[in-house]
């Protein structure tokens, strides 16, 4: 496995992989990988003929006050798990590399971008389409894989490739999760014992939302409030946000017919989570 550091070493390598008519797979990441990062490797793997793993963690989608200096950075271990995985290159730019003295370039998804996370995230989402739109020309992957975990930010992704004609297959992969069920992320690693523990109200919310649901409670309000008392029970919790959505555009849904996403963000804590769970119900017929 290469380590490239520059974004002109990265292209010229991509240039050479395009020439020799070999695709490409990128999986975007902050690094300090787990198991949810190593599935989209191997799904790479399966689908391309080079994978890229990035590992960035970028400073333009942190706001004032969040964990940008305490981020999690391991990239020995990193270049470790990658190689054991068979990438190809681990592509770790500087953030002056990414964004050199001068740059004033970002890009945004109007509507999207405001709800669920961004509403008490409002620059996140700005932040991540920028360096991911990036890393697609710097890379140019045929496929990019992404984690249904961070449901918004695929939502997001999806309709940024589309809407600027990416010539990109957005893949999203599902919710790798603990053996408890507790949905993995990097920021895991913040959580003691006691807050480990207490994270699983995430996974138990939703859980009880999805069963609500299955037994036919189609009004969001009732569900959603389920989930607050869930979440208000448990001491070391706070809920941000808990929300029922269409899955496709993200608009709140009142009534559940069909697909919905239910989506929390609860911080444990300092260390701010999020989950979701996809559900289906039958549509109602027209009369």
């Amino acid at each position: 496995m290469r380590i490239v550091t520059s974004v002109r070493a990265m292209k010229s390598a991509a240039a050479r992989f395009k020439a020799a008519g070999r695709t490409i797979g990128l999986v975007p990441t902050m690094g300090s990988l787990h198991e949810g990062h190593l599935s989209l490797v191997r799904a790479s793997k399966k689908a391309a003929d080079v994978t890229v793993v990035s590992v960035f963690v970028n400073p333009s989608q942190f706001g004032p006050g969040e964990d940008l200096k305490t981020y999690p950075r391991d990239l020995k271990r990193d270049a470790r798990l990658l190689r054991a995985e068979g990438a190809d290159i681990l592509f770790h730019p500087r953030p002056e590399e990414m964004y050199p003295r001068g740059y004033r370039t970002y890009v945004e998804v109007h509507d999207l971008q405001n709800r669920l996370c961004g509403a008490s995230r409002p620059t996140h989402f700005r932040g991540v389409c920028t360096v991911v739109l990036k890393l697609f020309h710097i890379v140019r992957p045929d496929r990019a894989f992404f984690g249904r975990k961070d449901a918004q930010q695929a939502v997001i992704i999806r309709r940024m490739a589309e809407d600027l004609d990416v010539d990109v297959r957005i893949e999203i992969r599902p919710i790798i999760r603990d053996s408890d069920g507790l949905a993995l992320s990097s920021r895991n690693a913040y959580l003691s014992a006691e807050e480990r523990r207490a994270a699983l109200v995430l996974t138990r919310s939703l859980k009880e939302a999805k069963m609500t649901i299955e037994r036919g409670e189609n009004r969001s309000a009732a569900v959603l409030a389920r989930i607050r008392r869930r979440v208000a029970a448990e001491p070391l919790a706070r809920l941000d946000y808990a929300a029922v959505v269409d899955p496709e555009d993200l608009e709140p849904l009142a009534v559940i017919q069909g697909r919905a996403l239910v989506a929390v963000a609860v911080f444990i804590g300092r260390t701010r989570l999020i989950d979701n769970v996809t559900v289906e119900t039958a549509k109602k017929k027209r009369r």
